[in-house]
């Protein structure tokens, strides 16, 4: 008899780290960058006992090169954050959320559960008075209906690396981004990973997708996205 059940390994919560003792016997690393005129210190909490998740893990420790990435294209292009809605996905040290709040944005930034302290003790960290970021939870294909659909800003770090979490994460995109909304995403471009089946294939379907800027030493790429279709008025 056929098994017509299921396959747990393809239900949304089985592409997330679930482990409570992700970040025990960890230890942490600090470092200080410089954006926009502002000074940010971010710390880092790497643990011993990765189990079964070390292949998510493995790419959100590098995944701090492509959101300094992502920064540094914001500072270079002048990126206009004053009074928009933004929201960060994935934000692992949440470095990108916090200089959009910083440059005047209404911020919320996410990540999975376990993440939140390491994102919540940078905000604190680097948060002047009157400034302030949201921090939530949020696991893609799971729990984005409790978001609102209006972000103006919608910006990933080194997102796209893993194909079971591709079809959560699309339509994640589709429901948090406006219908005047941009997306930046700054992915490595890995041919094992399908991250260019992600941006050449998925995406596209439903967003009309550019090439912002490439660096071809670190083959590191930054895409903007914007809803397909005429604008309303």
């Amino acid at each position: 008899m056929a098994d017509t059940g299921t396959d747990p390994e393809l239900e949304p919560e089985s592409v997330f780290p679930r482990e409570v003792g992700l970040f025990a016997d960890s230890y942490s690393e600090k470092s200080r960058f410089c954006f926009c005129g502002h000074v940010l210190s971010i710390t880092q909490n790497f643990g011993s006992r990765l189990g079964v998740a070390a292949r998510v893990w493995d790419a959100v420790r590098s995944g701090l090169f492509r959101a300094l990435s992502l920064c540094n294209y914001f500072e270079s292009q002048n990126v206009d954050f004053r009074g928009k809605k933004v929201i960060e996905l994935g934000a692992g040290t949440g470095i990108v959320g916090i200089l959009a709040a910083l440059q005047g944005g209404d911020v919320t930034i996410t990540d999975l559960p376990l993440a939140l302290e390491q994102i919540q003790g940078n905000v604190q960290a680097n948060m002047p008075a009157g400034v302030r970021a949201q921090v939530r939870a949020l696991s893609w294909g799971i729990d984005q209906h409790v978001f609102p659909r209006d972000y103006d800003l919608v910006l990933g770090a080194d997102i796209v690396y893993l194909e079971p979490t591709f079809p959560l994460l699309l339509g994640t995109l589709q429901h948090l981004c406006g219908p005047r909304g941009t997306i930046y995403l700054a992915s490595k471009m890995r041919e094992e990973h399908g991250t260019e089946s992600f941006f050449q294939r998925l995406l596209p379907q439903h967003f009309h997708l550019e090439l912002a800027q490439r660096d071809e030493d670190e083959n590191v790429n930054i895409y903007r996205a914007r809803h397909r279709g005429p604008r309303p008025a």
